[in-house]
């Protein structure tokens, strides 16, 4: 029920327990607290022992079972450290030992959700908060077969939001330093709000974004709190900010996600719990991926994993690893050993797409399927367009953007033709990029239009300009 709301907290390591207090010692309003607490988080029972003063009631065991959880010296009674970690910001979902999800395990039903953010905190850049939350649901994509699209308005699966006191759940926030944010089970929609009373930030100037985000995500997908203090999913992990750059889940996070929807699959369809399929392969060298000179003949998705094509080979790039591949075009296509013009996936159909001069090739794995090649022309270009220079598949709308020459098509994948109106002018509607496009690609609903050694980075819905850096950036350059 809606009382399982979650909240995320980043705050130091606990000390060693202190001597207990005796009753008459503890302050009124420390009694107060601790009521409040142990009957937010440890749900006093029918036969819960108790000690009773004027104004407070406090579970003696239900204490001891918060001390225990914490790793505090279990005595039952309030002592110093037991108040200190009361009196800290944290989550409100009851603590668990262990990974858990909620009660009755509930979880989305579908593979593939979507998100809206509903509006923006004043405390930081549109493009800054974008980046946070699109890197946060990274963090479960990697590790599960998720897939999580931004979209527009209140249609989406998880709506998010900024909003401070009450703001019409029941559940108001208490002012900064205290409840960051909350959060619903999947059994009750997910939609995550933040408190904007919070000073959030990019960095650790304030309360990171991020972290708190991938926190509230996990509850979001139905997962509890974890007792680990290295999890991502414990009440308090402050341990986890030294890592924000290079943050990667533990091992706890990803044995309780994976409880409830599985591991990610590979290229191949396969499950994939923590190595990548063997291939035909050899690590590129860094001087490769990280030329200030690098630029793309093509990218795209493919089944979870980026390819980033490059004359006769591409770099793979795996959802989970670090590490980058470079692979021979032919070990995965045969009939192509050069260098590509451009290529898509059409997730709905499960399929790629690659395109060099007046031919297009369509793959399903590995296996070309039946009819092609085929040429261009087939797809509605006029004789005048002699190649593609880049595709871009817009999986929400089921539509594949076509880039050649200063000019760009709609096509819809549903209808197999093009759209009316088209092409236009990129310069017109990517404004940013000019006139020309080299490679582009699709994620979490934001273009990536890569031209030489720069990428662009558009909203997909209304080809709003969010930002540009190195092609390479993708590879942590």
């Amino acid at each position: 029920m809606k009382s399982l709301l979650l909240m995320i907290v980043l705050f130091g390591a606990l000390a060693s327990a202190l001597p207990i207090l005796p009753e008459n010692e503890v302050s009124e309003e420390d009694k107060q607290l601790a009521k409040k607490y142990i009957e937010s988080y440890y749900p006093v029972s029918d036969k819960s022992s108790v000690f009773r003063s004027k104004r407070s009631i406090i579970a003696d065991d239900k204490i001891g079972q918060m001390q225990g959880f914490f790793g505090l010296n279990v005595t039952g009674k309030l002592d110093s450290n037991t108040l200190d970690v009361m009196k800290k910001p944290r989550c409100g979902v009851p603590d668990i030992g262990e990974y858990d999800t909620f009660p009755m395990s509930p979880k989305w039903a579908k593979k593939d959700l979507t998100y809206s953010i509903q509006n923006y905190t004043p405390d930081m850049e549109h493009t800054d908060v974008d980046q946070a939350i699109e890197r946060a649901w990274k963090v479960w994509s990697d590790v599960t077969p998720l897939t999580f699209t931004r979209v527009y308005g209140n249609s989406a699966d998880i709506l998010i939001s900024f909003v401070s006191g009450d703001h019409g759940d029941f559940f108001g926030f208490d002012g900064p330093g205290k409840e960051l944010a909350h959060a619903f089970s999947p059994a009750y929609g997910g939609d995550v709000h933040f408190d904007e009373d919070e000073n959030w930030t990019k960095d650790l100037a304030g309360t990171n974004l991020f972290l708190v985000a991938a926190h509230e995500f996990g509850h979001s997908l139905g997962l509890g709190h974890s007792s680990d203090q290295r999890a991502l999913m414990f009440p308090h992990p402050t341990n986890l900010t030294q890592n924000v750059k290079n943050f990667r889940l533990g091992e706890d996070d990803i044995k309780g996600i994976q409880s409830l929807y599985g591991a990610p699959k590979n290229v191949f369809g396969q499950s994939q719990v923590s190595e990548p399929p063997p291939m035909i392969a050899s690590k590129a060298p860094s001087t490769d991926l990280c030329s200030p000179h690098l630029a793309f003949d093509a990218v795209s998705s493919f089944r979870r994993e980026t390819l980033f094509f490059k004359d006769s080979l591409f770099w793979r790039k795996y959802p989970q690893k670090e590490d980058i591949e470079k692979v021979a075009i032919s070990a995965f296509w045969p009939a192509l050993s050069s260098g590509l013009d451009a290529a898509y996936e059409a997730t709905a159909k499960d399929t790629l797409f690659l395109f060099k001069g007046r031919n297009f090739w369509a793959f399903k794995g590995t296996a070309t399927e039946p009819g092609f090649p085929k040429t261009i022309s087939s797809l509605g270009f006029p004789k005048m367009v002699k190649k593609v220079d880049a595709a871009v598949y817009d999986g929400k709308r089921n539509k594949t953007y076509f880039f050649s020459d200063g000019k760009y098509w709609k096509y819809d994948e549903s209808k197999n033709s093009m759209d009316k109106g088209y092409p236009r002018k990129i310069a017109t509607d990517f404004h940013a990029i000019g006139s020309k496009v080299d490679a582009a690609f699709e994620q979490n609903g934001h273009f990536y239009l890569f031209r030489a050694s720069r990428q662009y980075e558009f909203d997909s819905k209304n080809k709003k300009f969010l930002g540009a850096k190195k092609s390479n950036s993708w590879f942590g350059c």
